[in-house]
């Protein structure tokens, strides 16, 4: 009766995870990265909405800030255009040479050092957590501006919402997620062709009296307040509008979800994306300009340009309402950036051990579960916090991709200049980098006087929290592997009998079945550990591994061939120990992204096959334990253990020291 409950709740478990997230995805397929890679248009939809979504708040956040200046706006367009080509091209160099992904963290870790990396790759974390939280707090800002003003109090609720479906979303997986958000993306192209076409076209007469009044007002403004005092107003207005500009980073940190070959879908999504943002933010300011839009409460000021342009038209409300809404739910595709980018950079990191290792895992839809879930969960508490203000939002948002520009102009240019040797075309590449680092970090250094009020102050006490406990982290992880490099000492000194075991093993003697993760001091240990607490007691030893599928080696079939051989001689070595010592002895081995619900079934058909048998696995100890270490070690052996003997079969977990 137990073991039919049993089955039946994980039944109705299973069931209702296939629901939500789907089947599982079978990781030895051939086909499996063909099926889950974006080919250039995805791409453009997954990562670049990211980009171009920000010209719903960015041109605008410009705008405003030049006040009664706003013939300068024109200048802005130029300059917006010329940064976003300068940023783009610069990104391209750093697709070209880190082809794997990784962005900011990669390149401030190979071409400046870990330290940078550490604070670009936190900075990057932070942003893309950022990612979320603005584009959906500006997607519910925007479904807004067309309902009555008394619905403000539940704008909030509603931003609320729509990150925990996003979350659901991504849980499926990247591509799944991102075909369903396609044609969001396609009519809000559709669309804002149509508001900026019209609106410029409309008022192509009036193009001539409008320059003429940019030339009468750039005179008199500088004949009373000086060319310094024209060009600080247009240095701040450009500055604060550097929201424009967040997301180019995204097409590079997500290069390992590009379908090959991968550097020139990377390259090709990369100018769709320039294009694409270029021509919307230069656009927007142009319209901006033409149609003299002003500022209105509980409107953003694309809904007030929307309105102004097709006010006049039969079914004018309904166009302005459909660009408007084409602009909330890019917004709400844009927050999959986060979710896409962010747990990969977290787990180049953890690979690194900055971060706890278990955010390299893949879940059994080959996602970054773990990743996706605190990526989620901060970005619910970042808008509650902030209650969903853009303002604050973007300034947050815009401090942490500059700081990673800004490292990632100086790691490039510093790599061009310490490989012009080897490197052709250096003298071509190292200016782009040199002016976009003078860019960004203008924009970052003129963004944090004016904001660090606003919304600055947090993003930095954020970014240096996690900088502080990756380097906690990082430092925990490197005291323990110098305790376990001592039990490495043990492959040194392997007592061989002389007599080498080459009988097969036979499944009605008694078995240990030892459980490792590759040939080294600590299974060797555990090996040894069987053999004193229970000397006399086996004549079989059989080996058993999983070869664990994660973000590190789930990049093509050529390193999940690698990975299982890899295994598979690890596991030979194992027998050739027990062999040397007198044991018949063999292995058995399977591949998944999950070592428990791997390892389970593999071991309960080993204890059907070998009745007499007991399993072994080792288990790191400390002498302090406490829910920090916890957090970085995972709790395998456990689960193993408590799932295996749940179905009656014996196992023992075998303590090893982590001296420190």
């Amino acid at each position: 009766m137990v073991a039919k409950d049993s089955w039946n709740w994980e039944d109705i478990r299973a069931r209702a995870r296939h629901a939500i997230i789907g089947a599982k995805k079978n990781v030895e397929d051939p086909g499996i990265f063909h099926k889950i890679a974006l080919f250039p248009l995805l791409a453009w939809i997954g990562l670049g909405a990211d980009g171009v979504s920000s010209s719903s708040y960015g041109p605008s956040e410009a705008f405003v800030a030049l006040g009664d200046y706003t013939y300068l706006a024109v200048f802005l367009g130029l300059g917006t255009v010329l940064t976003v080509f300068i940023i783009s091209y610069a990104y391209s160099r750093i697709i070209e040479h880190f082809p794997s992904g990784g962005g900011g963290y990669i390149v401030a870790n190979h071409t400046i050092g870990e330290r940078a990396g550490v604070v670009s790759g936190s900075a990057l974390l932070i942003d893309y957590m950022l990612t979320i939280t603005v584009s959906i707090a500006a997607c519910a800002e925007a479904i807004f501006s067309f309902l009555p003003y008394s619905f403000q109090p539940y704008k909030l609720m509603v931003a609320c919402l729509l990150i925990l479906i996003l979350i659901e979303m991504n849980l499926r997986g990247v591509k799944e997620s991102v075909t369903i958000l396609a044609p969001i993306f396609l009519v809000f192209i559709g669309a804002h062709a149509l508001l900026l076409g019209y609106g410029i076209l409309a008022h192509a007469p009036q193009i001539a009296p409008v320059a003429i009044g940019i030339q009468e007002g750039l005179s008199r403004d500088i004949a009373a307040i000086g060319f310094i005092g024209v060009l600080a107003i247009f240095l701040r207005a450009y500055s604060l509008g550097g929201g424009t500009y967040t997301g180019i980073e995204a097409v590079a940190n997500g290069m390992q979800i590009m379908r090959e070959p991968r550097v020139k879908t990377g390259k090709r999504t990369m100018l769709y994306m320039a294009v694409s943002l270029a021509v919307l933010s230069s656009g927007l300011l142009a319209c901006y300009l033409l149609w003299n839009v002003r500022p209105v409460p509980g409107q953003t000021l694309n809904a007030v340009l929307a309105n102004s342009i097709f006010g006049g038209w039969p079914l004018g409300g309904l166009i302005a309402l459909i660009i408007i809404f084409s602009e909330a739910a890019l917004l709400f595709v844009a927050a999959q950036t986060g979710f896409i980018d962010g747990p990969r950079v977290m787990a180049n990191m953890a690979i690194d051990s900055w971060l706890p290792r278990s955010f390299a895992l893949l879940s059994e839809r080959l996602t970054m579960t773990n990743g996706i879930l605190l990526m989620g969960g901060s970005a619910l508490f970042v808008m509650i916090f902030t209650r969903g203000s853009v303002l604050i939002l973007v300034t947050m948002y815009a401090i942490n991709v500059f700081l990673t520009f800004s490292i990632s102009e100086f790691g490039m240019s510093r790599f061009f200049y310490r490989n012009r040797a080897t490197e052709k075309d250096w003298k071509r590449h190292i200016p782009i980098h040199l002016i976009g680092l003078v860019l960004c970090s203008t924009i970052l250094a003129i963004t944090l006087f004016e904001k660090l009020g606003q919304g600055g102050w947090l993003t930095l006490m954020l970014t240096s929290a996690l900088v502080g406990l990756c380097f906690l982290i990082h430092g925990h992880y490197q005291r323990v592997t110098k305790g376990l490099r001592k039990l490495d000492s043990l492959l040194e000194v392997i007592p061989a009998t002389g007599v080498k075991n080459t009988n097969p093993v036979n499944p009605h003697k008694m078995t240990a079945v030892q459980l490792v993760t590759g040939f080294h001091g600590f299974g060797v240990n555990t090996f040894y550990s069987v053999l004193k607490n229970f000397p006399g007691v086996y004549e079989n030893f059989i080996f058993v591994s999983i070869a664990v599928v994660d973000s590190g080696t789930f990049k093509g079939t050529a390193e999940l061939k690698a990975l299982s051989e890899s295994t598979r001689n690890s596991l030979i070595r194992y027998v050739d120990l027990a062999r040397e010592m007198g044991f018949a002895s063999d292995y058995r081995m399977d591949i998944g992204t999950d070592v428990v619900e791997t390892a389970v079934p593999l071991c309960k058909n080993i204890a059907q096959e070998f009745p007499n048998s007991t399993f072994f696995t080792g288990q790191i100890v400390f002498r302090h334990e406490n829910p920090f270490q916890k957090i970085l070690h995972n709790e395998t052996a456990f689960a193993i253990q408590r799932r295996l003997q749940y179905s009656g079969i014996t196992t023992v977990i075998m303590p090893v020291r982590a001296e420190k």
